[in-house]
């Protein structure tokens, strides 16, 4: 194995990668040695806030920044038979999924990304939500990640190897008024990734997750009022971070200089949460 390319041979999926965060944990992977299947909700998922025109376009220009191979899917991670139809693709190309991540997810409500502020639901708080967007949040965060956890686990523990990598983020480690069903479908994404990692301890599977706190990305920048100064301060970490300061940390959680790691809920936030979570 070479020394700059510590996950070559290894096939990677990482859910809701067609865009923002994903996309760029799908190059620091790709990087890193491993083949990537990138995944949209729809072939032209990476045209949602224009960040591309089609998936097979995506995989190209991911598989252009690494050196292992890319490969576009799509599907909806809210659905068992979705799920398992992508994963089927996958393991038909390359055999087997030797690491997941599970990016998929957002403060998106039942209309989607092309509603309102990139799809953020109106009333996203304890009492006012509504029934749909509530159903939704959940759904895309927590649903998805425990269908896609369920569907790939099994073969890593007959393995006995593997990586499992959620998303979660610093909105699940607090209390807050507004933005509040995101927050409780973070916090149990967190929560079901302790469990999962509990369960899977004995089989040599180690289970993290990344929780990052506000990031750059074309659809942070469009539903958020904006501090231009964290946009382009450099110099102090009181600012907004950078995907790529995500992507990096998740690149070490699936190399072997991580694998005695698991159970960890790690932020990545420039130090805006200092407290026990």
């Amino acid at each position: 194995m070479a020394v700059n390319a510590p996950l070559a041979g290894q096939n990677a999926w990482i859910t809701g990668s067609s865009r923002g965060l994903g996309r760029v944990m799908a190059e620091e992977l790709c990087r890193l040695g491993a083949n990537v299947a990138v995944h949209g909700t729809r072939p032209d998922s990476p045209r949602t806030f224009g960040e591309g025109e089609s998936m097979e376009q995506l995989a190209r220009d991911v598989a252009a920044a690494g050196t292992g191979e890319v490969m576009p899917v799509w599907g909806d991670v809210t659905q068992e038979g979705e799920v398992r139809r992508i994963a089927a693709e996958i393991r038909q190309r390359w055999g087997r999924i030797d690491i997941l991540v599970c990016c998929a997810g957002g403060d998106i409500g039942a209309g989607g990304t092309g509603v309102g502020r990139g799809g953020r639901p109106e009333n996203d708080d304890c009492l006012n939500i509504s029934l749909e967007d509530l159903r939704s949040v959940l759904d895309r965060n927590l649903l998805a990640t425990i269908l896609c956890c369920r569907e790939v686990a099994t073969e890593m523990m007959a393995r006995r190897s593997g990586r499992i990598v959620t998303v979660g983020s610093i909105a699940g480690c607090i209390g807050r008024s507004t933005g509040s069903m995101y927050a409780v479908a973070k916090a149990a994404v967190h929560e079901y990734t302790r469990c999962l990692a509990e369960q899977l301890r004995a089989h040599n599977i180690p289970v993290n997750c990344v929780a990052p706190g506000p990031t750059v990305t074309e659809r942070f920048l469009r539903i958020h009022e904006i501090d231009q100064q964290k946009v382009t301060a450099e110099s102090t970490l009181e600012r907004y971070g950078r995907p790529q300061e995500v992507a990096a940390l998740l690149g070490f959680l699936c190399t072997p200089a991580a694998g005695f790691i698991s159970g960890q809920i790690l932020r990545v936030d420039g130090g805006g949460q200092t407290f026990a979570c």
